[in-house]
């Protein structure tokens, strides 16, 4: 399908308050689609695969694997964002004086004990269902958390099953497709898309 990907700077509140005007919560993403606006990453992902590729990307009601596709579709929201969001800020986010390293290596730990529950699923090969590796709504959503660990220097902590997973990804046509497109949109927009400095390694 074809889209207008818009790219900001961050941290938004800082850099982009115009975004403030488009959604007030000025969180990332937002989907418009025609008069419909979605601020939600995890129900955006269900929205586009359910309305745009029915029974190619998503997973149906009917199917044995629907259940275990609405778990992991939400898992990364509801689950892996929360810790992560107290490393990117006590580690990275907060001046000097204020950063918490018994907190981020506390949710870090946090971190890892939720995303391990993936292994399993992964050395069974049970989350290669439609609409899992082979490209639907929750590897968008265990895609973007695990690039956020990466980015946090989380994955050097991966089990070797979610490591193997990560490499598997960043190899997919999709996901080489979606960096080109960023890339490309961030060049013409002027964003950079590399880390702010104090995200860097």
């Amino acid at each position: 399908m074809p889209y207008e990907l818009k790219m900001l700077p961050f941290p938004l509140r800082v850099l982009a308050r115009a975004f403030m005007e488009v959604n007030p919560l000025s969180t990332i993403p937002a989907l418009e689609d025609g008069a419909l606006f979605m601020t939600e990453s995890a129900a955006i992902c269900q929205y586009l695969v359910a309305r745009y590729s029915p029974g190619m990307l998503d997973v149906a009601p009917h199917e044995a694997d629907f259940g275990r596709y609405l778990n992991f579709l939400h898992f990364g929201e509801a689950t892996l964002t929360f810790p992560q969001t107290l490393v990117l800020r006590y580690a990275h986010l907060e001046p000097p004086e204020r950063r918490q390293p018994q907190i981020v290596e506390d949710y870090a730990r946090w971190f890892h004990a939720r995303l391990r529950t993936l292994a399993p699923s992964l050395e069974a090969r049970t989350l290669s269902v439609r609409g899992a590796l082979h490209g639907g709504g929750h590897f968008r959503r265990l895609c973007a958390d695990v690039m956020l660990a990466e980015l946090l220097g989380l994955s050097e902590r991966f089990a070797p099953p979610i490591a193997q997973y990560w490499r598997a990804l960043r190899e997919r046509e999709g996901f080489l497709r979606a960096m080109r497109a960023q890339e490309a949109a961030a060049l013409a927009q002027n964003v950079s898309t590399v880390p702010a400095p104090a995200l860097r390694p």
